[in-house]
């Protein structure tokens, strides 16, 4: 399958953790894969987000199961691409039970350009920088 985005990451957000898995694409098809479990607050999701720019990473997904991807989308909707995904949409392989391997699943969908993100209103995406008083 063709690459469309050379670095991008899966995200797998629960209430307490989010895993993250970053997707190389290499020469001859093949692709290096870096994981990574972060905490939920504030200061986890920056370090998240420091982490994701330091690996070039241009597109992130996420699932859109409950309210935990709010906090991720406003943290990293300012900074990069993200699609915001329908958990049915990706949840159609089976399989795929834990963390590490749902957030690599997610990054390989993302980078194959197989994931089409869902519309965020205008209300949810809060300018972090300004409400936090770092701008």
């Amino acid at each position: 399958m063709e690459v469309v985005y050379p670095c991008c990451c899966g995200l797998d957000v629960h209430k307490k953790s989010i895993t993250a898995c970053v997707l190389w694409a290499e020469a001859k098809g093949k692709s290096r894969k870096e994981k990574k479990r972060f905490g939920t607050f504030t200061h986890d999701l920056l370090q998240l987000a420091d982490w994701l720019a330091q690996c070039g990473v241009t597109h992130v997904a996420m699932e859109s199961t409950g309210v935990y991807w709010k906090p991720v989308w406003n943290v990293l909707a300012e900074q990069f691409e993200a699609l915001l995904v329908n958990a049915q949409h990706i949840k159609a392989v089976p399989g795929r039970k834990t963390d590490q391997k749902d957030s690599e699943w997610i990054a390989d969908l993302l980078q194959h350009g197989l994931l089409r993100g869902s519309f965020v209103p205008r209300g949810l995406q809060v300018n972090f920088a300004t409400s936090r008083g770092i701008a």
